[in-house]
């Protein structure tokens, strides 16, 4: 098995390649459930150069509960390929004892039960006393941020961002890359990044009108650590004007540009760059591609999809390592560059149990100060949950059924739609549900919960449109993201076919009635990206829909059919 192994060996041009994880030492300590913070910090330190990752961190200051999904299907050539396994089957390729902290940590599996046992995960201020402890023994590690960091909170919502610029900044990156940070709108975006201490990086941020690269998000940047030149070329979400508003960036243009990613890897390799990385808010299988068709890149630190691997994935030359989000991970590269070529690596990423790691103090009274003016607001009870609630999956989770509900309860409608956003942490049965957490999972600036009329025959379009999203084979045609949440609506979805002929067997729920191409349904949704939407917003819909409960209690949700897996 993976984790059995302390060295991974492959062929690398005429030399070795030599790759080691980490995983292995922590996975047989969580087992024995005898984890120290200096036990999830050991790192046998190797090579002369460092990278230290962390991701996705969605506006989440605090410790939280986060479940990683049990059904994340991959198509083509990535069916049945990491990231694409989950639950037992995950376990059983990393060797994870049933029970450990590494199966509450990496696996959905009796996510409720362990996390009564093992506690919260994440925390900036136990990041930052890893990033600590790692600079400690490395001091040049150059620390890197794929993005998503701005947005997904109360706070972050409040302060448009700025919350989490001055954690981030305490933490010190040497650079950070985008994507959900551009939904606070581009005026705010330049404002913030004209004013920090580190690189803003993006080879595929363009000026919209003259489609020409931009000053203010430079492709990469060079750095000279362990008397090696090093090169970090940016590479925000390539999708942005298509899954996020474009009104509100509209002077920016984005894709995937892997050929000018490719010219950017040979301009930095004739400025003597000795290795290359790129900081990739792609996703992880548009990574896996893009590893495959640009030559010369060294290792891709992987976010945007959210995967959480206890080892790298090796595509040709290239390490794609991929570090979770929402602070839950941190991942430390070890790379000995030598003579121009990356000759081995060494790997381990960090689960973040905030109950084993202590927080950095100052880190923590700075996270307590941004939060000060709001707690009262955010700490609000307005009901409990008798079920688990969480987010992650290809499908339906807990928390988008509570929306749905609430948004065809509070807003009158058949059907509701809810957006497959992957940010938000979980709440276990048995806890207060505050008004801080009904924002972890709505928090946007583009909430408006609208109310309008469908027929059945754009109902279909949409949820054909969004499948293709996700299930098309080629990863250059998948925007991330999973399947619109949809509530009084049920489906079956055939991933195996091609686009257009996905969905079908579409039932009104509440009636048992197959949805008619002709007629008009009362559709409620929220997060349009169209300029203009009306209706209160959903945190607000939410909250009321959870007053009135007083108690949430989740049903089994069994409204789509999957087939073709």
């Amino acid at each position: 098995m993976i984790s059995r192994r302390d060295f991974l060996q492959v062929s690398m041009a005429a030399s070795a390649l030599l790759g080691a994880s980490g995983f292995g030492n922590w996975a047989r300590l969580a087992a024995q459930q005898k984890l120290t913070q200096d036990q999830l910090l050991n790192f046998d330190t190797y090579g002369n150069v460092s990278l230290i990752h962390v991701t996705d961190i969605h506006g989440q200051l605090k410790p939280i509960y986060f479940r990683e999904p049990s059904i994340n299907i991959g198509v083509g050539s990535n069916k049945g390929a990491v990231p694409h396994v989950t639950g037992a089957d995950f376990r059983k390729l990393y060797g994870i004892n049933d029970g450990s902290p590494s199966h509450y940590a990496l696996s959905s599996g009796d996510f409720a039960a362990l996390a009564e046992g093992y506690g919260r995960v994440g925390g900036l201020d136990r990041v930052a006393t890893v990033i600590n402890a790692i600079r400690a023994d490395r001091p040049d590690a150059i620390l890197l941020d794929g993005g998503d960091t701005w947005h997904g909170s109360y706070t972050t919502y409040h302060t448009q961002g700025q919350d989490m610029v001055n954690v981030m900044n305490a933490l010190k990156p040497d650079a950070m890359t985008f994507h959900w940070e551009f939904t606070l709108g581009s005026d705010r975006v330049n404002e913030i990044v004209e004013s920090l201490p580190f690189a803003a990086l993006g080879q595929n941020i363009f000026d919209a009108e003259w489609d020409e690269p931009t000053e203010l998000f430079p492709p990469y940047k060079m750095f000279e650590r362990g008397g090696t030149k090093i090169a970090v070329i940016g590479q925000a979400f390539p999708y942005m004007p298509i899954a996020n508003p474009r009104w509100m960036f509209p002077e920016y243009s984005f894709g995937i540009r892997d050929e000018n990613m490719a010219a950017m890897v040979d301009e930095v390799r004739s400025m003597g760059a000795e290795c290359v990385v790129v900081l990739s808010h792609n996703g992880f299988d548009v990574d896996k591609k893009m590893a495959s068709v640009v030559p010369g890149i060294d290792v891709i630190l992987s976010g945007h999809t959210h995967d959480a691997l206890p080892e790298p994935v090796l595509v040709g030359k290239t390490i794609i390592v991929p570090s979770g989000s929402n602070g839950k991970f941190v991942s430390r590269v070890d790379l000995d560059i030598r003579d121009g070529q990356m000759m081995g690596y060494r790997t381990k990423l960090i689960p973040i149990f905030s109950d084993v790691i202590a927080p950095d103090p100052e880190v923590s009274a700075l996270i307590d100060a941004q939060r000060a003016p709001y707690e009262a607001a955010m700490g609000e009870v307005i009901g409990k949950t008798d079920s688990t609630l969480y987010r992650r999956g290809n499908f339906n989770g807990t928390w988008d059924d509570v929306i749905c509900d609430a948004l065809i309860s509070e807003r009158d409608a058949e059907i509701a739609l809810s957006p497959g956003v992957r940010w938000g942490p979980s709440l276990i049965a048995g806890q207060d549900i505050t008004r801080e957490d009904i924002w972890g999972v709505t928090s946007m600036t583009y909430g408006e919960a609208y109310r309008t009329e469908m027929t059945g025959e754009f109902l279909k379009v949409v949820l054909e449109d969004v499948a293709d999203n996700i299930f098309n084979p080629d990863p250059y045609y998948q925007q991330g993201g999973d399947m619109v949440r949809t509530g009084g609506l049920g489906y079956r979805v055939d991933v195996s076919k091609p686009q257009g002929e996905r969905i079908s067997n579409m039932t009104l729920l509440s009636t048992g009635e197959q949805i008619d191409p002709s007629k008009s349904y009362v559709v409620a949704g929220w997060a349009s990206v169209n300029e203009g939407t009306e209706g209160p917003q959903i945190w607000d819909v939410v909250e009321s829909h959870i007053r009135k409960l007083g108690t949430v209690t989740v049903q089994d949700n069994n409204s789509v059919d999957v087939v073709g897996i």
